[in-house]
């Protein structure tokens, strides 16, 4: 029996950067032995074990074979004749098939390190194209290593938009189309994943509503870059910068969906794109199997962006009304997470990275003031019911009437 450190942890050893994880393959090796040594056994599809002190994973060498649609149509097949090349073999990307042993020396079948060495995303072999989840794999790990210089190559680019074409991509379910895509938000250059998968076409059958932002123009006083399509990547981008936070990432992402659903007599202007977004979003998310927390920051922000964009133009009563919306009463780090969403859709606008926002502040300085209105002193007045948030309502008003009138 002989066990080899696998996949991203070589990778990211050679090119120098922090391993998220590791995983191991275990060649000439029998569930029993490995049971008999500790480990415990996890995973029903093939066997994969933990290791009884570091609780890494240990898999068993294995081939795969295509058995039906999906990523899930696969034979997985395990046994102790299995070599580390067929294990290999069966990977995505070549620079992900390296392997290590345990004197440390590289086993690199698919010439994964020269490929790291160019900077190259490549397919390791034909099957590649069995599983239509690697085209979002691919195009996560672009978003990765996008700020290192990695491009696609033309053969593996090429393979993508076939996979693309072919409709396999359909089969994918929801739930793990939405872990791809909120993983992908993650990474350093989020954009990187939507315009690999824009330029293969499975963005169109993934998420029309954001393919179809790309080309759709925008008044170029408000947006330099006048693609709405390219403002949303942009504005993704400058969050990420800020946060790791999906929530407000995939927000920032959906913020402008509503243009989408511009008609053609009205461009470049968007009159009422923040409810056609948000009643779009409603059915995206229940399409996409969204979690409700994301989703429901989405629909907010895109009902409610340019209120924040104006926020000093706001009445009191209206500023009152934004803050309930957002439900910061009860979730105060709503407000947060909203006016970072917003600050994003501000300086995702070429040349307005020298501007201020200074609405994001405000925003908060005004939601921090209101949670200092407590019901304890009206209860103490004798009321009840809905007559005490009636009047901590006034009180906010009073309040804010106050502050605005400073902030003019």
């Amino acid at each position: 029996m002989q066990i080899y450190l696998v996949g991203g942890a070589v990778r990211d050893k050679l090119l120098g950067v922090a391993t998220q994880d590791r995983d191991w393959v275990v060649v000439g090796g029998h569930p029993d032995q490995l049971k008999a040594l500790g480990y415990q056994q996890v995973g029903a599809d093939f066997p994969v074990f933990l290791h009884p002190q570091t609780k890494e994973e240990y898999a068993l060498a294995r081939t795969e074979r295509k058995t039906g649609l999906g990523y899930q149509g696969f034979s997985v097949e395990f046994d102790s004749s299995v070599t580390l090349e067929e294990d290999l073999a069966r990977r995505d990307l070549t620079i992900n098939a390296m392997a290590e042993d345990d004197q440390g020396r590289l086993i690199d079948p698919f010439n994964g390190k020269a490929d790291l060495d160019k900077r190259r995303l490549r397919h390791v072999s034909p099957a590649f194209r069995e599983d239509p989840l690697r085209v979002l794999r691919i195009a996560r790990f672009a978003a990765r290593f996008h700020h290192l210089g990695f491009t696609i190559a033309k053969d593996t680019q090429d393979l993508l938009r076939l996979m693309a074409d072919s409709g396999e991509l359909q089969h994918l379910v929801a739930e793990r189309v939405w872990t791809e895509m909120s993983r992908a938000l993650g990474e350093t250059t989020p954009s990187e994943y939507f315009k690999v998968l824009k330029r293969c076409t499975a963005l169109a059958g993934l998420f029309p509503e954001l393919d179809r932002l790309f080309g759709v123009p925008q008044t170029m006083r408000w947006h330099p870059e006048v693609d709405t399509g390219l403002h949303t990547l942009k504005a993704l981008d400058w969050a990420r910068a800020q946060t790791d936070d999906v929530e407000v990432l995939l927000a920032t992402l959906c913020h402008d969906l509503g243009k989408g659903l511009t008609e053609a007599t009205m461009l470049p202007s968007h009159h009422g794109h923040e409810q056609l977004g948000a009643n779009l979003l409603r059915d995206i998310a229940k399409r996409m199997k969204w979690p409700k927390g994301p989703a429901l920051l989405a629909e907010t922000v895109a009902r409610h962006h340019t209120l924040c964009h104006r926020l000093s133009e706001q009445s009191p009563v209206a500023v009152l009304d934004l803050l309930k919306n957002l439900n910061a009463f009860r979730q105060p780090s709503r407000v947060e997470q909203f006016g970072l969403a917003c600050a994003a859709d501000f300086y995702g606008r070429s040349g307005f990275e020298r501007f201020n926002y200074p609405q994001r502040d405000l925003l908060s300085r005004y939601a921090s003031a209101c949670l200092t209105i407590a019901a304890a002193p009206f209860v103490q007045q004798g009321l009840t019911g809905k007559a005490i948030g009636a009047a901590m309502d006034q009180a906010r008003v009073e309040l804010l009437t106050e502050l605005i009138g400073t902030d003019v």
